[in-house]
């Protein structure tokens, strides 16, 4: 039987329909296999740079800096076969599971998946890198005969600065998730991931960005227990309308307002369909002013969400800047209420971190654009799941004008996850998921 009374139809980022009459909770993080499936290879899955390695032991530089009259000449490259042969070995527990290795770039990059089993006997899902990190530097080791003496060298080359850093500074495995020491409370760890992360892993489209993000962080919501009772059919509605297109809403107002519209033609919008969907209802009135009511306000509350995504996509694509987010996720809002009298996205707290956050990533204190941000950083945490998605479509539709550029701070990121449909196509995989 259905938890919940209401259906949604699910369409793609070009207004295609892909599934019509989905329960609600078929959406759910903790229901949905694509997204159940998208957030165990996020734990489980690390990118190694071999080519990364071979260069930073041919030049000396490892971690943070040069370690000169160190230099090793290897031929990983050329030996990738062998090398990648032995990780898998290590990294798997038995033969035949579900430890996988797949490789970019003629083998310059791989992306691993560790096994469930080392997940499932650890703690925390550092068991991942931990595994991988340390089969690629034994595999070195092993296959170029390296001797005691060296093969620091190599493990710095592979692990970075670590441990005398407390995360893998300037290593050359990557995982999407941060170290857990790097979570600011209980349930972080999914939404700690930075915006140009998902920009690079879905090929800088604004709607599955938004998806992939949106994805992460109301699965964080769920971790965090912010989606528990009557609050998991608030967080699953803002994810179906903002993140998903649920009901082809963000599409269809992007469409409408795109070519010559501005936030405030937003607004109009998104107030029309409203109405017309009878989410909201013109109540009493003061003076001059026309109040709206509701009797759904998590409804209400995820068509203003819905509103802020298309919102930041007209404004922020038509100056094809990242930096205009912050100050789109302030005044939509801000416009919203004072038109219909009603709570703008998330009763405000949309708001509220769109204050800190335009003065963090660009006012006078402003040291890193929007890109670098992610749902973890103490600016911009505070709104539940649905402020970070609208920053990823914003660095997506961005013609390069940030100071860290996706192309710069997570390249790796889109040649190697970015290549997983589950990563790049999270709209339809997950619509299938259903």
């Amino acid at each position: 039987m259905a938890k919940y009374k209401e259906t949604i139809d699910l369409y793609d980022d070009a207004g295609k329909q892909l599934k019509s009459g989905v329960p609600l909770e078929k959406i759910s993080p903790v229901i949905n296999p694509a997204t159940r499936k998208l957030i165990d290879l996020t734990k489980r899955t690390i990118a190694v740079n071999l080519n990364g390695i071979q260069e930073s032991l041919k030049t000396g530089k490892v971690a943070k800096g040069y370690v000169l009259g160190r230099e090793m000449n290897l031929d990983i490259i050329g030996n990738k076969d062998a090398v990648i042969a032995k990780i898998k070995e290590m990294v798997q527990v038995e033969e035949g599971d579900d430890t996988n290795i797949r490789e970019f770039n003629g083998g310059k990059l791989i992306l691993v998946e560790a096994p469930k089993a080392r997940l499932e006997a650890a703690s925390t899902y550092d068991a991942a890198i931990t595994a991988v990190a340390a089969a690629t530097t034994y595999a070195l080791v092993e296959q170029f005969d390296i001797g005691a003496f060296d093969a620091a060298m190599v493990k710095a080359a592979v692990w970075g600065g670590y441990p005398h850093t407390m995360d893998l500074t300037g290593a050359n495995v990557t995982s999407i998730l941060s170290i857990p020491q790097n979570n600011e409370g209980l349930g972080y760890a999914l939404r700690n991931i930075p915006v140009n992360h998902a920009v690079m892993m879905t090929g800088k489209n604004a709607m599955q960005g938004a998806a992939l993000s949106s994805t992460f962080e109301q699965a964080g919501m769920f971790e965090m227990g912010n989606a528990i009772g009557p609050f998991e059919r608030a967080q699953l509605l803002t994810y179906a309308y903002q993140g998903l297109n649920a009901n082809n809403m963000v599409y269809d107002l992007v469409k409408k307002n795109g070519a010559t519209g501005t936030i405030g033609t937003v607004v109009q919008s998104l107030v029309e369909r409203a109405i017309e969907d009878k989410v909201i209802a013109p109540g009493k009135k003061g003076g001059y002013f026309q109040f709206y009511d509701t009797k759904d306000p998590m409804l209400w509350n995820a068509y203003a969400a819905a509103g802020t995504m298309a919102a930041t996509m007209v404004n922020c694509g038509a100056g094809r800047f990242a930096q205009a987010v912050s100050s789109t996720l302030l005044y939509f809002n801000d416009l919203l209420e004072h038109e219909t009298g009603l709570p703008g996205c998330d009763y405000g707290r949309v708001m509220g971190t769109a204050v800190g956050f335009s003065f963090f990533s660009h006012s006078i204190y402003g040291g890193g654009g929007p890109g670098i941000f992610n749902g973890n950083h103490v600016v911009t945490r505070h709104a539940a799941g649905v402020a970070i998605p609208c920053v990823v479509a914003a660095a997506a539709l961005d013609a390069g004008t940030q100071m860290f550029s996706p192309e710069s701070t997570s390249k790796v990121y889109g040649d190697t996850y970015g290549k997983v449909d589950v990563f790049n196509k999270p709209i339809q995989q997950i619509a299938k998921g259903v």
